[in-house]
């Protein structure tokens, strides 16, 4: 029977696929691999672009330093170090209170200690007086001494109240008190506590400072108070409410503008009357010589310059 004859228009008839070489695969994987490295490779080469330049970054400027403690350029004016060397073995400064009263005892003596000074604090409530007395207030809650006794007394004259006479007669235990000290042992045995007294102006404020420089120019500045020979007229001022004043005498002032506008420590100069006044400038002036001995500056400086700390 013969064979049929097949019909290539039948969709059906699928002619036989002509015989093909068979690689084996891994050598097919292998000759793809090598082809794709050489296509990288190529457009690597081709179409490489420069890297970007980096954009260059402006460092932020430095903060500025905070401000160094002022300093004196040349060391302290009235270095403390001629007149007597420093103690050895001083006690800390919140303990000095019994080493300044031995000191003070063997100086004034305890019954005058006892009576003019208070102790409690002392070296800092004598470096905070100090720096107060050229201000317009000198609080008396730091005061290295007693307040003095009485009562300010006052009189009228005419419309106008003024200083009475006998008021200087208040300060005339003080003022013989002053008198009596041995200067040049008290700066001795001052400079050998000085230590103390720098350390405590130092932290009232001023590091880099020098105490002795702001008690010289503070003495410059109280003799330079003036000393009025007349009567000095005051007036109280008047403080609304309905509590009365406990002190109203506390509550005067100078009616001379001039007078009212003098510091705290010109003032009480002032207050004590010029004879008074005049007998402690003298003792002042001596302090203050002895304060300043073996320095090249002595001259009295102008108040101003106790004005300011």
């Amino acid at each position: 029977m013969p064979h049929p004859v097949p019909d290539r228009n039948n969709r059906r008839f699928q002619p036989p696929a002509p015989a093909r070489a068979r690689w084996p695969r891994w050598l097919v994987a292998l000759v793809l691999l090598g082809a794709a490295g050489f296509g990288w490779q190529w457009w690597q080469n081709n179409h490489k672009t420069a890297a970007p330049t980096p954009t260059p970054q402006t460092a932020a400027p430095p903060a500025p330093a905070a401000p160094a403690p002022e300093v004196a350029a040349s060391g302290p004016q009235h270095p403390v170090d001629t007149l007597a060397p420093a103690e050895p073995g001083l006690p800390a400064l919140a303990s000095s209170d019994a080493k300044l009263t031995e000191v003070l005892n063997s100086l004034l003596g305890a019954k005058s200690v006892t009576k003019f000074l208070v102790l409690d604090g002392f070296v800092r409530r004598v470096v905070a007086t100090v720096d107060s007395l050229p201000r317009e207030h000198a609080p008396t809650l730091m005061w290295p001494v007693q307040k003095t006794a009485g009562r300010f007394g006052t009189q009228a004259v005419a419309e106008t109240q003024v200083i009475t006479v006998d008021n200087s007669a208040r300060y005339a235990p003080f003022v013989a008190f002053v008198e009596q000290v041995d200067l040049e042992k008290a700066v001795a045995l001052y400079a050998g506590l000085y230590p103390l007294f720098q350390q405590a102006y130092e932290e009232l404020g001023y590091p880099g400072k020098y105490f002795n420089d702001r008690l010289v120019a503070v003495i410059d500045h109280l003799l330079q108070a003036p000393e009025p020979t007349a009567s000095i007229q005051v007036k109280l001022v008047e403080v609304k409410g309905d509590v009365p004043s406990i002190q109203p005498w506390v509550r005067y002032e100078y009616v001379d503008p001039q007078l009212q506008a003098l510091s705290a420590g010109q003032k009480m100069m002032v207050r004590m009357g010029h004879v008074h006044e005049r007998q402690l400038k003298a003792r002042l002036t001596s302090l203050r010589a002895l304060l300043v001995k073996g320095n090249v500056t002595t001259a009295v400086q102008p108040a101003a310059a106790a004005s300011k700390p």
